[in-house]
């Protein structure tokens, strides 16, 4: 795994074996970030990442000049592991949190540019969850929302759908506030 673009381009990732993710691949995310370059302006963005896993989009943010990002999961690995990357590459405007997502759903006391979600798709509150967000207050008004998924989930009947994209089995969905 690799940073694709900007001020840690072509860093690598090595994160642990133990770690419980399902990073997205460096294609999607290649493709993902190419999609979010031509539709807003990443500098200066403050960005969430939910069910960060290894942090790669996170770091991809950080990278392409995000102001700021947040990345929250549940693992204690995986924060411990963005945590050493955080150090050892001196990124100061990365904040790491270890929560259970739906949990923080309740106590959102902060809005965001852009909200990206991966959370695991076998959870049965996964085909609510873009209202969850959305209602917590996460998403700045005129903010995004994106979802990772497989393609077993389809949102195009959500008021704040905007659009859908699909690499190879990575599946993508954006959301309007």
């Amino acid at each position: 795994m690799r940073i694709i673009s900007g001020k840690y381009k072509g860093r690598r990732l090595s994160p642990p074996a133990n770690i419980k993710a399902r990073p997205t691949t460096d294609m999607a995310r290649e493709a993902l970030f190419n999609v979010l370059q031509n539709e807003l302006d990443i500098h200066g963005a403050d960005v969430l990442d939910l069910f960060s896993g290894t942090g790669a989009i996170s770091l991809e943010f950080i990278s392409r000049g995000a102001n700021s990002a947040t990345a929250i999961d549940v693992e204690y690995l995986s924060k411990k592991f963005l945590d050493g990357i955080k150090k050892e590459w001196e990124i100061d405007n990365l904040k790491t949190v270890k929560a259970d997502v739906f949990k923080l759903l309740k106590k959102a006391d902060r809005s965001f540019d852009i909200v990206f979600a991966d959370p695991p798709y076998a959870d049965p509150r996964f085909p609510e969850l873009p209202d969850m967000i959305f209602d917590s207050g996460w998403v700045k008004q005129d903010g995004l929302l994106i979802l990772e998924h497989g393609s077993e989930h389809n949102f195009e009947s959500n008021l704040r759908f905007q659009s859908h994209r699909q690499y190879s089995s990575v599946n993508f969905s954006f959301f309007r506030n």
